[in-house]
């Protein structure tokens, strides 16, 4: 009996030594952590094969729910939520309480995400490593408290999702345009029906109404030779059958086409890759990585391009519906090349402005006016997902070729290009002068 009573005495000190030297999990800089948060959401948003604009709605509560929680490590940081619309005011932590505030701005951040993607299981499974990390580190009651204040955020961001007219979106009759002249029908190859065609209903952060960036209408529909609307499709059609090298590679570069149906025979297989949204917040990281950017001012930035990114595609979606303009490869085929097919795979919703335009302007200026005029960089954003990148002496000129990149691509005429541009950068100065953040 004294003998099993010595054995047991020993394994509970060897038990008790071995958790005592059990080693504590390496804390990752606060800044480390906001990114790799980011890129688990990103991983989802491929994953889940969300739309563009849907993409936007999910960068845009997520990153503004992490930095209002993170802001409270600088004092200089105000919040930006109570400069927008329907929001409120978001809770403060407790005077002369410990908190962490990266573990705050996690928490936050995956309690939108849980309600606003589809494969949580995914994000639990990275959320539980980072928990983990904090557990090792903190006391108990800094842990919980922190916790709870970033549940708090999330809870708060939250109650202006479920009133973005988002849910009365879902399960819409389908969108397939009509026959008439220069009007939107699906595209080949595959015909889908338009994406999104009520997103110009959903509620803005900043704007005041979908329209307040409108642009004039497109060209009208004609037969004259030599009217604009004839000069466009042309102009589409001989460009994309005489591209450059460089051409080419700058329309692939941004394509960001979230579901490429690719055709092999009688084979379909689909190609999942960064949204044209995914794509400028990998910028933003980036440019925060490049700077130092520390923890605060790396939330402020994700935040600042998704208002702008979600902004941006209500009113450029707006505009797309209200005129549904057919795209190029409509007009060529009946025109000009029943067989032709653009460079890219036509996107499944009408033409005018250009998606892709109006956003990247939007965002570059919002990363501008963060980082500076000729900030240069390299992008390799999409580079584990395409194998390419790119070098650009600044955000301006790398949203400049952007708008390009479509009308090589064959998507789009270079005017709604321009349009689209003009509409995104137009937005993007009104958002950073309602936030006032020039600190």
């Amino acid at each position: 009996m004294r003998y099993f009573k010595v054995l047991a005495a020993l394994a509970g000190f060897l038990f008790i030594a071995g958790c005592a030297h059990k080693p504590k999990a390496t804390m990752l800089s606060d800044a480390d952590v906001l990114h790799n948060n980011v890129d688990a959401l990103t991983q989802v948003i491929i994953y889940d094969v969300f739309t563009p604009p849907v993409a936007s709605r999910i960068y845009g509560y997520t990153t503004l729910a992490q930095y209002e929680a993170m802001r409270y490590a600088d004092p200089k940081y105000s919040s930006i939520v109570t400069k927008l619309r329907g929001f409120g005011k978001p809770p403060v932590p407790q005077k002369g309480k410990k908190y962490n505030f990266a573990l705050a701005a996690t928490k936050a951040l995956f309690t939108v995400a849980h309600k606003v993607t589809f494969s949580i299981d995914s994000l639990k499974k990275y959320e539980d490593g980072v928990y983990a990390m904090y557990k090792d580190n903190l006391d108990d009651s800094t842990y919980a408290r922190s916790v709870e204040f970033g549940e708090k955020i999330g809870k708060l961001i939250l109650k202006r999702a479920a009133v973005d007219n988002y849910p009365q979106t879902r399960g819409k009759p389908r969108y397939l345009g009509d026959e008439g002249h220069a009007r939107w029908r699906p595209t080949p190859p595959d015909y889908m029906d338009g994406v999104e065609f009520l997103w110009g209903t959903i509620k803005p952060f900043a704007m005041d109404t979908s329209a307040q960036f409108s642009p004039p209408p497109p060209p009208p529909y004609s037969e004259d030779k030599n009217s604009v609307f004839v000069k466009m499709y042309t102009d589409v059609y001989t460009t994309n059958k005489n591209l450059t090298p460089e051409q080419i590679e700058i329309a692939k570069f941004w394509d960001d086409n979230p579901f490429v149906i690719q055709h092999k025979g009688h084979l379909m297989f689909a190609d999942k890759k960064i949204t044209p949204g995914g794509h400028w917040i990998g910028i933003t990281a980036i440019a925060c990585k490049k700077t130092h950017s520390n923890a605060v001012k790396t939330a402020q930035a994700y935040a600042l391009t998704s208002i702008a990114l979600y902004d941006a595609f209500i009113c450029c979606w707006e505009v797309k519906y209200k005129y549904s303009y057919a795209r190029p490869v409509t007009n060529i085929n009946e025109k000009l090349d029943h067989n032709w097919l653009p460079l890219l795979q036509t996107p499944p919703f009408p033409e005018y402005t250009a998606g892709h335009s109006t956003i990247s302007a939007a965002a570059a200026v919002m990363l501008t006016h963060e980082f500076g005029d000729n900030f240069e960089y390299q992008d390799t954003s999409d580079l584990r997902y395409i194998g390419m990148q790119r070098h650009f002496k600044s955000f301006k000129l790398a949203a400049e070729e952007t708008s390009r990149s479509r009308y090589y691509g064959g998507i789009h005429y270079l005017n709604s290009s321009l349009m689209g541009a003009q509409q995104g950068k137009q937005l993007g100065e009104f958002i950073w002068g309602k936030l006032k953040l020039d600190q």
